[in-house]
């Protein structure tokens, strides 16, 4: 079972959070300002926060940039999981993925069938990774953001978190770059 390692020092991770809407602004982004509240309560760093129309090209570009910055480690967005024609973030942003983290959607979508039913099969929310940043495309309710930070995210961003967490593979993240050359 998981659980602290006190005899371990909490980390912070630099992380970003990004809200996909057409309508939001940061006066009434419940969402993003549910991340934030949940980053600096954990300890963490947020590095930047931003919104975004429900656009591909300004998703993916926004957040390529973001992992391409060294000060952040973790991207979260939020918004744009639907099946809308307007829902285009899982589109926009699974092609940056290296990596794919299917556990991550399969685990939310498990804490959410238990608060929400069967509704929760109209979020695509995922996961993955990209030049060696952690990304997690999360719904735009603050219900959804709640359930995937306190239910995973905390944890997993925890470097006393045990058997296993984020924190303590991210050095190693790039290390196919590293092989190769390409770092």
């Amino acid at each position: 079972m998981s659980r602290l390692d006190e005899s371990r020092p909490f980390i912070p991770v630099g992380i970003a959070v990004l809200t996909v809407s057409d309508t939001r602004t940061l006066a009434d982004d419940r969402s993003g300002d549910t991340l934030v509240a949940r980053i600096a309560e954990a300890g963490h760093r947020l590095v930047t926060r931003a919104i975004v129309p429900d656009d591909r090209e300004a998703i993916f570009e926004t957040v390529r940039n973001w992992t391409l910055a060294d000060e952040i480690d973790v991207v979260i967005t939020t918004g744009g999981t639907g099946f809308t024609g307007r829902d285009v973030t899982p589109e926009a942003l699974e092609p940056l993925f290296e990596k794919r983290m299917d556990g991550f959607s399969a685990v939310f979508h498990r804490m959410s069938y238990d608060k929400i039913g069967t509704s929760t099969i109209q979020s695509r929310a995922t996961g993955g990774v990209a030049n060696a940043t952690f990304i997690f495309v999360l719904p735009g309710s603050p219900g959804a953001c709640k359930d995937a930070w306190d239910g995973i995210l905390k944890a997993q961003l925890d470097y006393r978190h045990m058997p296993c967490n984020f924190v303590e593979i991210m050095p190693r993240l790039d290390e196919h770059l590293r092989r190769s050359g390409k770092a």
